[in-house]
């Protein structure tokens, strides 16, 4: 019995495992049909045995332990830039798994108490459940929406274009569907698993000519030239700015240098996030007469760097993005609401902070949220824009991006260096493909150590700064497209997919009785 546990235990987490390389930057989303079915085929005719429901959690566990060990293992890069965080990676190579894992545990454990001996009603039970349980994965707390299976299409610009519609997580709904259908196919006891598999089919290829037309209706649309350039950076400056004492100057002089201006048309320069590393909002101004003699006086410049604010006693610390004309007098300013955990604050501060823990990208304190996002609005003689922000991990977000839909174009900034040369900076490049599509907006993508991008509204990427090169991107047109369905409602379409399952479960159990 040990021996046969042990076996199923490395079967399932093999799976898993596997299933990770459908994830970016492979894209091999065709091993999914393989591991989800036989994932599938396994749960469904190992409660034909037990009869513990409990017993069922291990099971999906070893799937989401597997899955995320393979796929998020570059987390623990993060530590290595600090001594005293280094003895923390092998707790985070696995910690971090682990509990990501019981998301995936409690989609089994659920599956088992409704488990239907009829194949149909159980595949929508392991859809919906598996679908809910990823939204409330991305959802509680602070949320961590990484890697959901729906990414492995993320390449399949024709097939992904159904995300104007239905957004993130009902795509990543259908895409369970999508992958565990063969099971459905091998298990067949009647005529409505046939049904079931064409009409995931039928839809399938229903999501690739809705994808085909849009593309063909946006190429078809004339580009209008902007009165103005969006540029942004691509810079590789080193992240020991964040731990040793950098020459400050000799980095903005770097970042002037990249941005190669000309004076000759308005331009708005974007530079990554953090990327100034001792200087505040409050007191850039010391480098005024740098910026006046470097651009041009319709430029504009959006920085990313600190801030900081007092509410009462306490003195709060914000990650911020900034913007500035030439003179560097400030003219809006945003302050990043969604912080990475342990990245940017520590939770449970006062508990972990007594053995020690500490923010990794900020040797201080942790960073405040800031109260909340809307566009910036830039307005000049020659500019009138209004831009939402971004700042790095706040694009990973389904559907929670502004109540404020009123701007032209999303903007990005980031460091990604944290993450090495590994698959990690891919992965949350990816995220900025699926966002464009749900938004129809050109997304305006700067990173330091990732990679820049100008993406438009069906997630084509139109300029590309490749990972580990400098150099710039810029947008001096584009197609205006109406505001997609998703953008205007959000998740709310995610419960109507999920209330269709439901009753898509009911008509097959009523079809079936009759």
């Amino acid at each position: 019995m040990f021996k046969k546990g042990l076996l199923n235990s490395l079967y399932i987490i093999f799976l898993g495992a596997t299933s990770s390389y459908s994830l970016p930057p492979y894209n091999y989303f065709t091993i999914n049909f393989i591991t989800f079915s036989l994932f599938f085929i396994f749960l469904f005719n190992k409660k034909k045995e037990l009869s513990n429901d409990k017993s069922f959690f291990k099971y999906g566990w070893y799937f989401g332990f597997g899955y995320f060990l393979f796929s998020l293992y570059w987390v623990a890069i993060s530590l290595t830039f600090d001594q005293s965080f280094r003895f923390l990676i092998p707790l985070a190579i696995i910690l971090l798994p682990a509990l990501l894992a019981i998301f995936y545990g409690l989609v089994t454990y659920l599956f088992s108490i409704f488990y239907s001996e009829n194949i149909t009603s159980s595949f929508f039970i392991f859809s919906i459940l598996f679908g809910v349980i990823e939204f409330i994965r991305g959802s509680i707390f602070t949320g961590f929406p990484w890697n959901l299976i729906s990414f492995s299409f993320s390449d399949s610009v024709n097939f992904i274009q159904i995300l104007s519609i239905i957004g993130t997580y009902s795509f990543n709904l259908f895409c369970i569907s999508l992958f565990t259908i063969p099971a459905v196919f091998i298990l067949r006891s009647s005529r409505n698993e046939i049904i079931i598999c064409f009409l995931f089919i039928l839809v399938s290829l229903g999501f690739l000519a809705f994808g085909k037309i849009k593309n063909n209706n946006f190429e078809s649309l004339q580009s209008i030239k902007n009165p103005f350039t969006i540029r942004a950076l691509s810079s590789n400056i080193s992240l020991d700015r964040f731990y040793s004492k950098q020459d400050e100057l000799k980095i903005i002089k770097e970042l002037i240098d990249l941005s190669a201006p000309e004076k000759k048309k308005p331009t708005v320069f974007l530079w990554p996030e953090g990327i100034i590393p001792d200087s505040y909002l409050s007191n850039i101004s010391k480098y005024k007469d740098l910026f006046f003699n470097n651009f041009g006086e319709d430029d504009i410049i959006i920085i990313g760097l600190k801030s900081t604010a007092f509410n009462g006693n306490e003195n709060l610390l914000f990650n911020s993005m900034a913007v500035f004309n030439n003179k560097l007098d400030l003219i809006q300013n945003y302050n990043k609401v969604d912080l990475v955990p342990f990245g940017e604050f520590t939770p449970f501060e006062n508990i972990f902070g007594l053995i020690g823990l500490k923010t990794i990208t900020n040797e201080y304190q942790s960073f405040s949220s800031g109260n909340i996002r809307k566009p910036l609005n830039i307005k000049t003689d020659k500019i009138d824009l209004n831009l939402l922000p971004l700042i790095c991990y706040e694009i990973i977000y389904s559907g929670k991006l502004s109540k404020d839909k009123n701007f032209d174009y999303i903007i990005n900034i980031s460091e990604d260096g944290w993450f090495g040369n590994s698959i990690g900076p891919k992965q949350h490049f990816s995220h900025s493909i699926f966002r464009s599509i749900e938004s129809g907006k050109y997304i305006i993508r700067s990173s330091n150590n990732g990679i820049s991008a100008v993406i438009n509204p069906i997630g084509i990427v139109e300029q590309r700064v490749k990972f580990g090169s400098k150099g710039f991107v810029e947008l001096s047109e584009s197609k205006p497209i109406k505001p997609t369905l998703f953008m205007l409602y959000g998740n709310k379409i995610f419960l109507i997919l999920i209330l269709l399952y439901i009753f898509l479960l009911f008509s097959f159990i009523k079809l079936r009785n009759e």
